[in-house]
Formats: C-alpha cells, sequence, structure tokens
C-alpha cells in the first residue's frame, strides 16, 4: 500500500542551494524575482526561505510538451513549421547538441559571469534559425481568453515577458551566437466559445506574438543583484510587492497576541 504523499513547506533550504553554495545558479526566474521584489530574493537566495509556491500549472506544462515534440518533428526533417508559413517567419527549428540541455529546467543555457561571480542560467523552450544563422528565441504559452492573442499587449505580464526574452537572447550572445532582436512567443489559446458540452476535448487556436527582448537592463541589474546579496543591511522590498506587506502584518499581530498572552500569565 502506497503511503500518502504529503506536501510541506521547507522554509529552510539546503545551504548548498543558496547563495555562495556549490549548487546555487542565478536563473532567470530569480532574476525576475529580484526585479519583482529585492527583498523576497534575499530571504530566498541569501537565507534559503523561498517564498511559498503556488500550485502547479500542469495544462500548461502539457502543452509545452506537446509543442516540443511536435517543433522536434520537424528540427529532425529540417523543415518550416506550418506555424512559421502561415506567418511568413523565414526559419526553420534550430538543431544543436545541447538543445536539450538548454530546454531542461535547473540546467538551461548557462553562461559565468565572472565579474560579478554568477553562473547565470536559463532554460528556453525552443530556438529557430533564420537563413543567415541568426537565432530567434522561442518560448510557449499557454491560456484561455475569450479574445484572440495577437500582441503581448493582451496580457499583463508584458514587461515581465520581454524580461524573459531579452535573458535568454543575453545568454545566447554571451556564448558567441548572432540572436535577433525579436522573438516570438507560441500562444495555444483554448477556446470555450459556446460549447454546452465538455465532451474531453479542449479547442486551442495557436497564434504567433512578436516580442522584441529588453536587454539593456540585464548588466546593470546583475550588480544590483551582487549588492543585495554581499550588503549587510536588509534590501528594500519590491513596490507591488504582497509577500512582504503579509510577512509583516501577520508577524505583528501574531506579536500582539504573544504579548498579551504573557502579560495576562504573570
Amino acid at each position: 500500500m502506497m503511503s500518502d504523499f504529503k506536501k510541506q513547506y521547507n522554509p529552510n533550504r539546503h545551504k548548498d542551494w543558496n547563495y555562495g553554495g556549490s549548487k546555487w545558479k542565478l536563473s532567470r526566474s530569480k532574476i525576475e524575482l529580484f526585479t519583482e521584489c529585492p527583498r523576497c530574493f534575499y530571504l530566498d537566495n541569501k537565507l534559503g526561505t523561498a517564498r511559498p509556491r503556488g500550485p502547479s500549472f500542469t495544462l500548461n506544462i502539457a502543452v509545452d510538451e506537446l509543442f516540443k515534440r511536435e517543433f522536434d518533428s520537424y528540427r529532425e526533417e529540417k523543415k518550416k513549421h506550418p506555424l512559421m508559413e502561415k506567418y511568413k517567419i523565414d526559419a526553420i527549428p534550430f538543431a544543436h547538441e545541447e538543445l536539450n540541455d538548454w530546454r531542461e529546467n535547473f540546467v538551461g543555457i548557462t553562461y559565468e559571469d565572472k565579474k560579478n561571480g554568477f553562473i547565470v542560467s536559463g532554460a528556453v523552450d525552443d530556438i529557430w534559425q533564420a537563413p543567415d544563422g541568426s537565432l530567434i528565441v522561442i518560448d510557449y504559452k499557454a491560456t484561455s481568453k475569450e479574445t484572440r492573442i495577437e500582441s503581448l499587449g493582451d496580457s499583463s505580464w508584458e514587461e515581465s515577458y520581454k524580461r524573459q526574452m531579452g535573458v535568454y537572447q543575453w545568454l545566447l550572445r554571451q556564448k558567441g551566437f548572432t540572436v535577433s532582436d525579436t522573438g516570438y512567443f507560441v500562444y495555444a489559446n483554448a477556446i470555450v466559445g459556446d460549447k454546452r458540452e465538455f465532451n474531453d476535448t479542449l479547442n486551442f487556436e495557436t497564434t504567433l506574438v512578436t516580442c522584441t527582448g529588453k536587454t539593456d537592463w540585464i548588466d546593470k541589474t546583475l550588480v544590483e543583484i551582487k549588492k543585495c546579496l554581499t550588503d549587510k543591511e536588509l534590501p528594500q522590498s519590491g513596490i507591488n510587492c504582497e509577500f512582504c506587506p503579509y510577512r509583516e502584518h501577520s508577524g505583528k499581530k501574531l506579536q500582539t497576541i504573544y504579548y498579551a498572552n504573557q502579560k495576562e500569565n504573570k
């Protein structure tokens, strides 16, 4: 009989996975966390106490895997995918011996930033290649919206997506590749429409959304991250961070109860 699985929050990650540890890397998601909230980043990477994790988006993961299999079949044949034909993208899926590592979480494209003492990494979904040899970064997205997705402006994550694209482009350039400033999001949008029954079927509309990656902020941000991790001062919270106010106010309320009980017990 199988024992019940129990998912439990661990507030004290092993030091090997913290800054200075043998397994720590500065991933793209960690860089994004820093831009959102330096204090949460510090608590996570310096002290080993990460934010509680949200639920896994398993449907998105399934769509990503199916996209990878589909584009890999065209990669093997060195042919354009129909989506490229539809949007008049002159490219084919890029073949490289390290591609599987570049797409693997916790491995990804890596670069040793000797100036700041970081191994910077990011796991890309896909890469296409133009006839001139330049690379085009591709990211897969899955969602469900009533309207057709044609631009990043259709998402509240526009700036974050531009930074995401930029980090992948930056990493590939550090490895010596010529990379296009323009990347694409392959968007799978589940259409509900006027369906009355599920019938075990979801219909998706796949669109290609253009994104000009933002990279001009990266070098400066890496310096700021180094300062954050080595300063003795606790960094400021992000303006829009919801986790820091929660910690602060819940802590104060618990302290109020604690001291009131201490006073009564005297």
